[in-house]
């Protein structure tokens, strides 16, 4: 018997039972629209931290940290180790940086108290933060002189009405050169300008600096080596490889590399994780209807036992038996399938645009990534794949025919007299 047959005896005898097929697919309905819905608010939920922290993160920048700031000991790494790094394939840039601590800044009788200053190279950290270190008023000069110093956000304005200087000014930065024995020394520089909130990179919140040139920063502290280097790459691809080709060039334990691009890696791995850990939740309601589906079919080989017996006695073998009931377990799922994907994506949709609207009531703060005010997220969009699509069909026509083939067997083994004689 030719396929299109037996699937149209198939369709001929669901239609005959509609109100019993109608429960029997609805069951798989019920399932699909469970995983397509959590898998399409899963991947919506996912994309949307993704996109929020690529925002936050510069990916194709690593942080080198000496022992400046993992012991205490002053600056370690020389101009020799960032030509060196500057050397490694796939780095496109690498420029020093000084970080120091209890400064102040003065100003036409106003204090500022930022929490770092910052010793860089200007043109070379500014092409590291193109999109980051933004002016909101003023400009770095096409010649930086030893004395120009740019400052952030928070430390123009301390509060929202107050502004502390102005580009052009001239500014006085009292430096705490050394602590034992204390030495203090006030130094001034003219304001080239001040920036836009830009937030942190790595640990270091630039709305809360002062820069200046790194230059002036060694003769003032007496030291020519730097605290920390910061290194672009051509890629993001290059990280990790460029991030061990510096280890292994310190010796590993000397120095600390921060790779924001692994980082995100490790949080894409948790967010599949959990939507791998809510798709299997959501098919423990299909696996429910494949049982349902085994129930109804089991009774239906018992009501139809005489139809079983008359087809095998005109000559149907018992693989176009078994293939007619297996047939039909496929149409359930398949139809189950079709309905349940766009009700599933429904449901997300109805579900991201609701579920985290309690969570508006929380108050805004400040990201210490971004520098601007977070709010906490209230709406995800779903996001609905053609592999999960296609994948969700094919898994419930799978479990349909799991489930359907032991009374297709059942079926199939009828002895055609004794299905004849069944009442």
């Amino acid at each position: 018997m030719r396929r299109k047959q037996i699937l149209a005896m198939a369709w001929e005898s669901m239609k005959q039972r509609r109100f019993r097929t109608s429960l029997t697919t609805l069951g798989v309905v019920i399932g699909i629209t469970a995983i397509i819905g959590l898998a399409s608010l899963g991947e919506g939920f996912r994309v949307t931290i993704s996109n929020q922290m690529e925002q936050g993160f510069e990916l194709n920048v690593l942080t080198v940290m000496s022992g400046g700031l993992l012991t205490g000991v002053p600056g370690s790494f020389t101009d020799e180790d960032v030509r060196n790094i500057s050397k490694i394939e796939g780095v496109a840039l690498a420029t020093p940086l000084i970080q120091k601590s209890f400064v102040k800044l003065f100003n036409d009788g106003k204090t500022a108290t930022p929490l770092v200053m910052l010793g860089v190279n200007y043109t070379e950290f500014w092409t590291i933060y193109p999109d980051r270190l933004v002016f909101e008023n003023g400009s770095l000069p096409q010649s930086v002189k030893n004395d120009t110093t740019v400052i952030g956000y928070n430390v123009e304005h301390p509060t929202e009405k107050e502004t502390f200087a102005y580009p052009g000014q001239n500014t006085t930065i009292q430096m705490t050169l050394s602590r034992m024995p204390p030495r203090v020394e006030n130094r001034t520089f003219n304001l080239a300008g001040t920036l836009r909130k830009s937030g942190a990179a790595g640990f270091i919140n630039f709305d809360d600096t002062v820069f200046i040139p790194i230059d002036t920063a060694k003769v003032l502290y007496g030291n020519n080596n730097s605290d920390m280097i910061f290194v672009r790459l051509i890629n993001p691809s290059y990280s990790n490889s460029v991030a061990k080709k510096i280890e292994d060039r310190f010796g590993g334990g000397e120095i600390r590399v921060l790779v924001p691009a692994a980082f995100m890696e490790q949080v894409e791995t948790i967010l599949n994780m959990l939507q791998i850990f809510l798709t299997a939740i959501a098919s423990i309601a299909l696996l429910v209807a494949g049982l349902g589906i085994m129930n109804i079919m089991t009774v239906s080989v018992m009501e139809r036992t005489r139809e079983i017996g008359i087809l095998k006695a005109i000559g149907a073998k018992s693989r176009t038996v078994l293939t007619m009931f297996l047939a039909e377990a496929a149409l359930i799922g398949f139809l189950g399938g079709v309905i349940g994907i766009p009700l599933g994506y429904g449901l997300a949709e109805v579900m991201g645009q609701f579920l985290f609207r309690f969570s508006a009531q929380i108050q805004p703060r400040r990201s210490i990534i971004t520098g601007t005010e977070t709010h906490p997220l209230t709406v995800v969009t779903p996001i609905l794949s053609l592999p999960w699509a296609v994948g969700a069909i094919v898994f419930a026509i799978g479990v349909s025919v799991i489930f359907g083939w032991y009374p297709a067997r059942k079926a199939a083994k009828l002895d055609p007299v004794e299905a004849l004689r069944y009442e």
